[in-house]
């Protein structure tokens, strides 16, 4: 049964119609009253709304009252994310599970440790009975973000301690999430690929071997096989997008829920509906369908000129989706460079080759290099802008094969990480429900019966 059915145009017309003539807020009120729109200072550094042992991310020095450009930095728990993952490539060893443990208990893990939490995460990597056929098969989602949320919050029926918020319990309901949130996203995947897109789907058994990585590709190809490279680059960048401090706006969206004392399962649903968001977690995507643009419009990729002219075309709102954005340029934070997609750009040069990619990822370092020339050309802007992850992340992605509708689905499977870090560092720290306040500049009226109103 269809919306339409319940309710007609014109009767949804009329209260649209209200909402516009009543409901207008004048741009100039916001600096009037000292409001900070979105939680923004006026030089679009964030309000100071708490304090985090978790990660820091570093993009500019403040010196007399100015921002100064600076190199970016990203630790998780103190340390460096550039030291942690060249120590797992130096020994050849997969990090995401390591970083799972340092985000959720503060610091890195021994052998022991390491192998206890990998042994939690294989026996948790199971949906439960009939978990799948109830949940997803039997309500398939053209969105997988959707389809994880529901997922997310109706794990609270299969919990037989769903509400205590007691450290511990905490703890089992985290690590049992950030386990089955790869199987639901591949599981949800297959019955949309099926039900939406008309093609075979597959159900492979989970091998409890595998690292996190392993396991999605194994899940996601229909002959299961996969190569060491490529996994050790999908580890690498479900790494980089674990945790990026707490006032990102899914993460700050689990801690305001947790902050009122409500379930795990509530929360990081909210968070994965914050990452669904396209000016947060959907940026990949917009990066790779604008590359599509540039690719057929730029004959010779590796014509600077030719490049030059058709960002100078994005930038007027020409080409692409009109918007005058070239995607995947400039952070909130980060200045000269975000560490991420620096890393993420370095390693993905060998399977680019390996994969005859070659060109193409020229053409992305090529539009990198060049776009903030043509910003300077079209609008006389000098402000530094550097490429940020979701630059090179979707492009990795398409390297290695993965469906553009899993790019935001994989970033909630690692992000996850540290919303689960972060609400157990909200509960446990903070101990007051988040409560900004809203100033009401409504005029005050006098109320008509009903006979009396126009």
């Amino acid at each position: 049964m269809t919306t339409e059915m319940f309710m007609s145009n014109s009767d949804l017309s009329a209260i649209c119609e209200n909402y516009r003539k009543n409901s207008k807020i004048d741009p100039s009120a916001f600096e009037k009253y000292g409001v900070k729109r979105g939680l923004r200072n006026p030089d679009g550094t964030g309000v100071m709304a708490g304090l985090t042992l978790i990660c820091n991310v570093h993009g500019y020095i403040v010196a007399d009252g100015e921002l100064i450009p600076d190199e970016g930095k990203l630790t998780y728990r103190g340390i460096d994310i550039k030291d942690i993952i060249n120590g797992c490539i130096a020994e050849k060893r997969f990090g995401f599970e390591e970083i799972i443990w340092l985000l959720l208990s503060g610091k890195l893990p021994n052998i022991d440790e390491l192998n206890s939490l990998k042994e939690m995460i294989a026996e948790s990597r199971d949906l439960p009975q009939y978990f799948a056929e109830d949940m997803i098969i039997k309500a398939p989602s053209k969105d997988i973000m959707n389809k994880l949320a529901r997922s997310v919050l109706a794990l609270y029926s299969y919990d037989d301690n769903p509400d205590d918020n007691s450290l511990e319990n905490i703890m089992r309901q985290s690590i049992e999430l950030i386990s089955r949130l790869p199987t639901i996203m591949t599981y949800a995947y297959q019955v949309k690929r099926r039900h939406f897109d008309k093609q075979s789907m597959f159900f492979h058994p989970v091998n409890p071997s595998y690292s996190i990585s392993e396991s999605i590709l194994h899940s996601l190809r229909p002959d299961c096989k996969f190569t060491d490279e490529e996994a050790k680059l999908l580890d690498l960048c479900l790494m980089l997008h674990a945790e990026h401090g707490g006032g990102n706006n899914s993460t700050f969206a689990a801690r305001v829920l947790s902050s009122s004392g409500t379930d795990t399962y509530s929360a990081i649903a909210a968070a994965i509906g914050s990452l669904k968001g396209p000016r947060h977690g959907g940026a990949n995507r917009q990066v790779v369908e604008m590359m599509k643009v540039i690719k057929e419009y730029v004959k010779d990729w590796n014509d600077e000129d030719e490049i030059l002219n058709c960002l100078k075309k994005i930038i007027n709102k020409e080409i692409c989706d009109k918007s005058g954005l070239i995607y995947g340029l400039g952070h909130a934070i980060y200045t000269l460079s975000d560490p991420r997609a620096v890393i993420l750009k370095e390693n993905a040069k060998n399977l680019a080759i390996t994969k005859n990619m070659n060109s193409e990822f020229n053409l992305y370092q090529l539009v990198e290099r060049l776009a903030p020339q043509a910003f300077y050309e079209v609008k006389g802007s000098k402000k530094t802008i550097s490429a940020n992850v979701d630059f090179y992340s979707g492009f990795v992605y398409s390297m290695l094969d993965i469906p553009e509708e899993l790019f935001t689905p994989l970033f909630a499977v690692a992000r996850i990480s540290g919303w689960c870090a972060h609400r157990i560092e909200e509960i446990l720290t903070n101990g007051r429900i988040i409560r900004p306040a809203y100033r009401s500049i409504a005029h005050l009226s006098n109320y008509q019966n009903l006979s009396d109103r126009k």
